[in-house]
């Protein structure tokens, strides 16, 4: 049967097809990329003060920077507040969208000092997550969370959102 315009009945279900699955096909494999992570990690991001970061080169190693830095476990993903001008951030803006994130305190990184890598770890996928609700999520999270150091951080926090000069950065956990 001809619905005009020279196409049949099969031409344009077979064409809606490959539009609608053009559409969700994109989505599907997004919300497959999603790793899900092993119980003991998802216990130690639940419970953990801190986790380390390390942005992954184009190549997939990583950044000579590790540091330890303060997080939100939001929804299955790490989200932290840094500066708009800290490594972290310049490897977003430079299109290094992966990091290798560990899990756990050891103390702050020296030179050669990598007690963190026996920590819980896992790669993720990074955006920039600028929704007030989540930076309020956030802010009530650190206020539980760091409470002996949060009337010095939680002012400096606010203002550098407000200015700019501070950012959220997502971290969804991905498959290597």
């Amino acid at each position: 049967m001809e619905l005009g315009h020279g196409i049949d009945r099969r031409e344009f279900l077979v064409g809606a097809g490959a539009a609608l699955g053009g559409l969700l096909l994109p989505r599907a494999l997004r919300a497959d990329e999603r790793l899900a992570l092993p119980e003991a990690t998802r216990r130690a991001l639940e419970s953990s003060g801190f986790v380390y970061i390390s942005p992954l080169r184009s190549g997939g190693e990583e950044s000579r920077c590790h540091g330890e830095v303060w997080y939100f476990f939001d929804e299955g993903d790490v989200v932290i507040v840094t500066g708009s001008d800290t490594w972290k951030a310049r490897a977003v803006a430079n299109g290094r969208d992966r990091a290798r994130i560990w899990v756990g305190d050891y103390g702050r990184v020296r030179l050669g000092e990598e007690s963190f890598r026996a920590g819980p770890s896992f790669e993720a996928r990074v955006s920039a997550a600028g929704d007030r609700e989540t930076f309020d999520r956030l802010l009530a999270s650190f206020g539980q969370k760091y409470p002996a150091e949060w009337d010095k951080w939680k002012p400096r926090f606010e203002s550098g959102y407000g200015d700019g000069s501070r950012i959220v950065l997502r971290y969804r956990p991905v498959a290597a």
